[in-house]
């Protein structure tokens, strides 16, 4: 948990969000035309009248408004972080610039008097955006510091998730929210927050007026539904915001989605967000961009290919037997690094083969070990550079797997990764993943599933972006790969 709840005060930031971003964006273009049609005395490419340039983007701005919204920039979780927000508002300006060309490519009219416009509009836009964010953030905390508009909260509930909301809420200037009073056994009162704790709910519940609550965040259902009712009636009966929260983390990761069903509320726990169109974006990248790379590598290929026949004769590809998407099995191709005698078994039993029990152990312990002997010079060349996977283009172009998402895992891994193997195969594996940008090699193959755990249940586009740049710069650093 990073972000406020939805509430009537986050909704109302949002719209002034967007009526300070309409304001600001037509100011940008009104100074871009300025400075061009007044101001410079260069001949213009067209002759295009105040009003009608004003118009024009009048008709353009809800399309940006909407470019904006799409990516995020009205919801908490990307206008509380500083460094999200400024990425996502240069994206949606200069998508924004491609709207407006595109605008006067399609209607025909000459809405831009001359190039310059454009870029004025573009740096003027990025600027007074980002700085009119950066303001209302100031002016936001300071009304949270001194009491305005902030939310008075009693927590409900018995898990950690009842830990984990209060200190996330517990900044009150960041979040809008005042941690007034906790409800539930004393392991939930985190150390080092002062607030009231109430052992029991009835009590806490009796309380409300006195103590100005005017929010309620309940993050577990009790046994009892009369008491769960009670909860609820309370702050029916006071007037006051009520939210529940499951405990549970698989009810509110991934994707959720609320419908009727039979005259009743229906929420839907998808496994992952990777579902409709997020799905079929991914894949168009995916089948884009490794066409693209094959294409530019195929040099690199074939110089490979020749130097392995000369220095290391027997097969140039390994294919390698792995589980991808819903435990899918696929053949993972790679360049070969081993000896041409090893690979067609368990790892373990060819150590042990070898006369090597302490790699054989090593290998069962961590899935991996160091200083490996199957390996051939060149062989660690490749595994070092990372030359060695980049066949697995192939693989993304056919669609078997993804240019990002989790390493897909050996048959014989399922049973280490326990009840969790049906999670993270939920999406389809990947070339590169958290695992790539975060450590690579010298992660624990716990600490490994646990990051695609949480890339399968918190994926993004814009992570995947992330993730690829962040994996460029791994690769250069030739850092963690064996």
């Amino acid at each position: 948990m990073g972000a406020v709840m939805p509430t009537r005060n986050v909704k109302l930031y949002s719209l002034i969000l967007i009526i300070i971003d309409i304001f600001f964006l037509l100011a940008a273009f009104t100074i871009a035309y300025i400075l061009r049609v007044q101001y410079d005395p260069r001949p213009l490419l067209s002759n295009v009248h105040a009003y009608d340039y004003l118009f024009s983007f009048l008709v353009i701005i809800p399309f940006w408004i909407l470019i904006f919204a799409t990516l995020g920039l009205y919801q908490p979780r990307v206008y509380q972080s500083r460094l999200l927000e400024w990425s996502k508002v240069l994206i949606g300006t200069f998508v924004g610039i491609l709207l407006v060309i595109g605008w006067q490519y399609v209607s025909g009219q000459n809405i831009i008097p001359a190039r310059l416009v454009v870029v004025y509009a573009f740096v003027g836009s990025l600027f007074l955006i980002i700085a009119e964010r950066e303001i209302l953030r100031y002016i936001r905390g300071l009304m949270f510091k001194y009491g305005i508009g902030i939310k008075r909260v009693l927590i409900i509930g018995t898990s950690d998730t009842t830990i984990d909301i209060a200190l996330n809420l517990a900044n009150t200037e960041k979040s809008g929210y005042k941690i007034v009073a906790i409800a539930g056994p004393k392991k939930v009162m985190p150390t080092d927050l002062d607030t009231l704790h109430y052992s029991l709910i009835e009590t806490a519940l009796k309380d409300i007026r006195d103590n100005k609550i005017n929010a309620i965040i309940q993050t577990d259902l009790y046994d009892s539904s009369e008491r769960n009712q009670r909860i609820l009636s309370a702050a029916q009966t006071n007037h006051i915001d009520y939210s529940f929260i499951p405990g549970e983390a698989e009810f509110y990761s991934g994707k959720n989605s609320i419908d009727i069903f039979l005259g009743y509320p229906m929420i839907s726990v998808y496994q992952t967000p990777l579902v409709g169109w997020g799905a079929i974006v991914k894949r168009i990248f995916d089948q884009i961009s490794s066409t693209i790379l094959i294409i530019v590598l195929s040099p690199v290929y074939l110089l490979i290919f020749l130097i392995k026949k000369i220095v290391d004769p027997g097969p140039a590809f390994y294919i390698s037997r792995r589980l991808s998407r819903f435990s899918k099995p696929i053949g993972l191709i790679k360049f070969r690094s081993m000896d041409a005698k090893y690979g067609s078994r368990d790892a373990a039993d060819e150590f042990r083969e070898m006369g090597r029990e302490d790699l054989a152990l090593e290998y069962e312990k961590n899935r991996k070990v160091d200083n490996d002997p199957r390996i051939t010079k060149f062989g660690a060349f490749l595994r070092s550079t990372s030359l060695d996977e980049l066949p697995q283009f192939f693989n993304v172009f056919v669609g078997q797997l993804s240019l990002v998402g989790p390493r897909p895992i050996l048959p014989q891994e399922v049973k280490m990764a326990s009840g969790r193997a049906a999670l993270l195969h939920s999406v389809k594996s990947g070339v590169t993943g958290l695992w790539q940008v975060s450590g690579r090699s010298e992660l624990s193959f716990e600490e490994r599933i646990e990051l695609e755990l949480f890339y399968a249940q918190n994926w993004s586009f814009w992570l995947d972006i992330k993730i690829l740049f962040k994996t460029i710069a791994v690769v250069f650093r030739r850092r963690g790969a064996k």
